[in-house]
């Protein structure tokens, strides 16, 4: 059977173009700085986020974790988002391996952190108190429904950075989407960020890896604690050459995953068993619930989706997230909507 595979934009394979890429790449050993491909990379990375230098990843987790270790000092505190990916999904790195404490204030529906709100939580001096030292923000926002923070509101933050003299990470893992939704260049909405991580191995469809982007100081920093944690790589180039056809060739077509979101939700709207969010999809993400009086949950209905040759994400007991990607074509839409229509009959 030929699944429809709508659990994540994770589950990308590379395409062929990567493969050959990826087969011929040329390649040293990284660690000593000697893998060219890398080089390239970070290089072509750096400029698409109109920083000074990138530093390549085997992960968004470990590159936001370098980026706030190179930020932060142990005992010092992070303003997060009580729905951030950084928070909620990257097993308290932070703390766990580098002391750092994490203030959690609400993300709203949006997506964003109420500026008031990031001003109340940012601390005195006072030794009673840890040294509030960095906000991270997160675009585009994976809980709050896939939605793109906007240029304007990275702006409004950054002022308030720079009064009280901390600085600003963005967890940009899928930053080409929301670049795309808002009709904007992705470094529009990087610029007052003083580091910015962004995923390949989703919606660009790589296999694997990260890009962490930020000036050379910081990255240099950020280079000792990634070997500290081990992701330190050798020929590694292998890897980045599918990476580089990915900025070469998959970020303007995510254009196409967001409408075929849109085709998607449109379709599951007639279904009189699914309640969708309001909104829903902001990019490439449909996020849904099935109607109270219906009689199966959510992991019921996956069970049927799955016999049917669908794959769903649940994320509550009546809840789905959806995402579209590179290998979901017009004819697995079709496919979803006709099988949840069989479903929830």
């Amino acid at each position: 059977m030929n699944f429809v595979d709508l659990r994540s934009d994770t589950v990308t394979i590379p395409t062929p173009e990567m493969r050959e890429a990826m087969a011929e790449a040329v390649v040293g050993d990284d660690v000593y700085g000697e893998d060219q491909t890398v080089n390239q990379l970070q290089e072509m990375a750096a400029a698409k986020m109109g920083k000074e230098a990138g530093l390549f990843v085997p992960s968004g987790t470990m590159g936001n974790l370098a980026a706030i270790l190179a930020h932060c000092e142990r005992g010092d505190e992070v303003i997060v988002g009580n729905l951030s990916h950084t928070f909620l999904y990257e097993a308290g790195g932070i703390s766990a391996l580098g002391g750092i404490h994490s203030c959690q204030i609400p993300n709203d529906p949006s997506g964003i952190l109420a500026i008031n709100d990031i001003r109340d939580a940012i601390r005195p001096d006072d030794p009673h108190h840890p040294i509030t030292r960095l906000i991270v923000l997160e675009n585009t926002h994976n809980r709050c429904g896939g939605v793109a923070i906007t240029v304007e509101y990275m702006q409004s933050v950054n002022k308030l950075v720079n009064e009280h003299g901390l600085g600003l990470h963005l967890d940009g893992a899928r930053i080409f989407n929301a670049a795309i939704a808002l009709g904007v260049k992705p470094l529009d909405l990087v610029n007052t960020a003083d580091s910015v991580t962004f995923c390949l191995s989703k919606g660009l469809c790589a296999p694997v890896g990260s890009v962490l982007c930020g000036s050379s100081n910081f990255i240099q920093r950020a280079r000792r604690i990634r070997k500290q944690l081990g992701g330190g790589m050798r020929q590694v180039g292998i890897l980045a050459a599918a990476g580089i056809v990915a900025l070469e060739t998959m970020v303007e077509r995510l254009s196409e995953d967001h409408q075929r979101a849109k085709n998607l939700a449109q379709g599951l709207s007639q279904i009189s068993a699914l309640v969708l969010d309001p909104g829903t999809p902001k990019t490439n993400m449909v996020f849904l619930s099935i109607a109270d009086d219906f009689h199966m949950n959510a992991v019921q209905v996956k069970d049927r989706l799955l016999q049917l040759g669908v794959k769903v994400g649940v994320t509550a007991p009546r809840r789905f997230r959806l995402v579209t990607h590179y290998w979901i074509d017009d004819a697995g839409i079709e496919q979803a909507v006709s099988a949840f229509s069989e479903v929830c009959r």
